[in-house]
């Protein structure tokens, strides 16, 4: 059963879309169940100014997407990397044993965004690692090039 505030979040998630001009961009996703996660990230002076995510899964996935980016927004880079599995299913006032995989996939991809935010700047992060289940997007415009 999942709780008011997973219902909330999933019927009325907020921060849906996404950041054209991006300063971090994270996908990740999880085979067993199918759900891709994408983060996106616009940070000033390292602190997160916006956040906006698109998700392909349960209500779960999306409900745990939403909260994160509403618990991130106007952290710095690292308080937000500190942001756990379970701090976003406990903001969310819980999550059925077979959801937690969501949140685990909230968390990979804020990271996966963070690391691609501190490749793209050449930043070393303390505590930052490649992230796992990362969904490496190809460059569709060199795609078709020779």
């Amino acid at each position: 059963m999942y709780s008011q505030k997973v219902m909330e979040c999933f019927m009325n998630p907020q921060n849906v879309g996404e950041i054209q001009d991006a300063d971090g961009v994270g996908t990740v996703g999880n085979p067993r169940c199918g759900d891709i996660m994408k983060i996106y990230l616009k940070i000033e002076d390292n602190t997160i100014q916006d956040a906006k995510f698109k998700t392909f899964g349960c209500g779960a996935a999306i409900a745990t997407s939403a909260m994160l980016t509403k618990m991130i927004k106007g952290k710095t880079v690292e308080e937000a990397m500190k942001i756990t599995n379970e701090a976003v299913a406990e903001a969310l006032d819980g999550l059925p044993p077979v959801k937690m995989h969501c949140s685990c996939l909230a968390e990979e991809a804020l990271k996966a965004a963070i690391w691609n935010y501190a490749q793209k700047n050449q930043l070393s992060i303390e505590g930052l690692t490649p992230p796992a289940n990362y969904v490496e997007e190809k460059n569709e415009a060199a795609a078709g090039e020779e």
